[in-house]
């Protein structure tokens, strides 16, 4: 296997404008939810403050916080919801060290990608070859199963309307190249209903052909799943043992689904409030080394949002955490592109053939 992780640059703060900096400003929340005026707000790579004379890397990031200094010297990204009254909050607008905030960006750019300052077909476009892509993500999983990573995957429901999606997508999971699914109501419910009745939305999963009332079976499986009070105790009641999600509970790989106002039922396990959702969707997305969104653009930047560009492993040292959005449409495959290259690449692809050519090329 040819993948290798690229190594992190560091930045060199023996220079002038790092040493003589200034300690980073800060001032406590007024109140609960409420930061102090010219709070610092957060963005997704690495974060350097000046506290006391050394610049200290904020442990983990996420767009649109705030850091607070805990009485630890620990810089921790808070959102502002979770500010509580006395938090010592970090201020400052500026990014190159002059306030005692640095952000360094591209810190695992190569010197050959920094030389590319033109060429032609830098853009993810349905035009794009992804052969590449496809080589470079089965490489990828295969190192962060070897080496002890967290792969996420952020589904939509467009994964159980096939038979063969739903086989290669659970052959993954089983083989260990999925440590969390992060997901809605209705994938968990088709996925079930395929399991249950053979059909997604009334659909034969295999043939395709709607099925006289089919569009009660979707409803007859949410009320089902309800009778029993969860959907490991559905799977084991009804003999359940195929798909999506007969694997994560057989290999016990955890799913959170969180709920929206379109949702039928919904489904027991389904978050109700989504900033309950919010913070269970971080417990995971706080530990993952590589993402993969699919067909759901809603739910995919929701995770974008929660994701890092890098992440402090045990050992003190710095990776990047790598983002890949799939979608058939180029607008909700590149949303995230500006997020940078290392951290959310788009793929324009149906997300059955995806999900099909991944489970092959890993060779399963």
């Amino acid at each position: 296997m040819s993948f290798q992780l690229p190594v992190y640059q560091a930045p060199d703060f023996t220079l002038p404008q790092f040493v003589n900096a200034p300690n980073a400003a800060m001032a406590p929340a007024p109140r609960d939810g409420v930061a102090p005026e010219g709070f610092h707000s957060t963005g997704i790579d690495p974060e350097f403050f000046k506290i006391n004379g050394k610049w200290v890397l904020a442990p983990e990031i996420r767009m649109d916080c705030v850091p607070v200094l805990r009485d630890s010297g620990v810089i921790d990204i808070v959102e502002f919801r979770r500010l509580k009254q006395g938090d010592l909050v970090i201020q400052g607008r500026t990014e190159d060290g002059s306030d005692g905030i640095f952000i360094h960006s591209n810190p695992f750019a190569s010197k050959e990608a920094a030389d590319l300052s033109f060429s032609f077909r830098k853009g993810r476009t349905r035009e794009t070859g992804f052969s590449r892509d496809y080589r470079e993500i089965v490489e990828l999983l295969q190192h962060e199963k070897q080496n002890g990573g967290y792969c996420v995957w952020v589904m939509g429901p467009a994964f159980t309307f096939d038979d063969m999606a739903r086989e290669a997508f659970s052959k993954i999971v089983k083989a260990g190249y999925v440590q969390a699914v992060l997901a809605g109501n209705a994938l968990a419910t088709h996925d079930l209903e395929g399991a249950y009745l053979h059909t997604a939305l009334g659909a034969d999963i295999t043939t395709q052909k709607t099925q006289y009332n089919g569009h009660y079976n979707h409803l007859d499986t949410i009320n089902k799943v309800c009778a029993y009070g969860s959907i490991p105790a559905f799977l084991e009641g009804e003999g359940l043992t195929d798909g999506i999600m007969a694997s994560c509970v057989q290999t016990g790989v955890p799913f959170v689904l969180v709920g929206s106002v379109r949702d039928d039922g919904p489904l027991p396990e389904v978050f109700h409030d989504v900033y309950a959702g919010q913070n269970a969707m971080r417990e995971h997305v706080k530990k993952a080394t590589t993402v993969i969104g699919m067909a759901t653009t809603l739910h995919t930047i929701a995770t974008g949002n929660l994701t890092p560009s890098y992440r402090v492993l045990k050992d003190g040292t710095v990776r990047p955490v790598y983002f890949y959005s799939v979608d058939t449409s180029d607008f909700s495959a590149n949303k995230l592109a500006d997020r940078g290259s290392l951290s959310a690449k788009g793929i324009v692809a149906n997300a059955q053939d995806f999900i099909t050519k991944v489970a092959d090329g890993l060779g399963l």
